[in-house]
């Protein structure tokens, strides 16, 4: 734990990442590397819990804007969180690291349902936990069950990897020339800013809590262990002032 900064930690990974460069469903190099980078951070000795994501699968709000009841179409979305989730687990242990998926919807063929206490005892002994299924509930995001999970298991960081964008912008970084990384944003900038970057529940849930985020690019080599090593990627959201490259 010498080489660590974090001894707990939460990874929030978007199923557009593991969607890669394709338009649908998943890329199973991406998938591997993810794993890859999960495991070095493993090693470090920091207990590691994740949620992802289940974009790259369905879409809610895209069902709901061609018709689909809201509450159906968010749960729909649960179930493609749960193919993500075992497929990240597979994967995982094909790396040799023992692994247990949580849900938050009962299915409990393929998974544990979500049991804080369990959960917990889970990272104690060495295990990564994925968390699945959101919060269980419609209308909220997998943001927002990333950073509830994170307060409910006691991490003190929460990492929000996303697909080749390396940290918050002042703007789209691949639409406006000359866009700037912000090195720390405080909450409060970040909601009145209006930066697009976590969902406001998930961020006053952070806030209220004091759980910093760091947002980074999950291609960033080795970049969630080099984070929890102390290394400064990414853009830190917390109590701090605004700071850019």
């Amino acid at each position: 734990m010498a080489l660590a900064k974090y001894s707990r930690a939460l990874l929030k990974l978007s199923g557009e990442a593991l969607r890669g460069d394709k338009t649908f469903g998943v890329d199973w190099n991406v998938v591997r590397y993810a794993a890859r980078q999960v495991k070095a951070a493993h090693d470090l000795g920091v207990d590691i819990a994740m949620v992802v994501g289940g974009g790259n699968i369905w879409r809610g709000q895209e069902a709901e804007a061609k018709g689909m009841d809201r509450a159906t179409a968010d749960y729909a979305g649960m179930l493609a969180t749960v193919i993500n989730a075992l497929t990240l687990q597979d994967a995982l242990e094909k790396e040799g690291v023992v692994t247990r998926t949580q849900t938050a919807v009962n299915i409990q063929a393929v998974a544990e349902p979500y049991i804080r206490r369990r959960a917990i005892r889970h990272l104690e002994k060495g295990r990564v936990v994925i968390f699945a299924g959101g919060t269980g509930n419609p209308y909220m995001t997998t943001d927002t069950a990333a950073a509830l999970r994170a307060i409910e298991i006691g991490a003190q960081i929460l990492l929000m990897a996303k697909n080749k964008v390396d940290g918050v912008y002042d703007a789209d970084p691949n639409k406006v020339a000359g866009a700037k990384r912000f090195v720390r944003l405080d909450y409060m900038e970040v909601i009145n800013r209006r930066l697009e970057v976590v969902d406001s529940t998930a961020l006053s849930l952070c806030m209220d809590n004091q759980l910093p985020i760091i947002v980074f690019d999950l291609f960033e080599e080795d970049g969630v262990a080099r984070i929890l090593k102390g290394e400064p990627l990414g853009t830190l959201i917390g109590s701090s002032q605004p700071t850019s490259v």
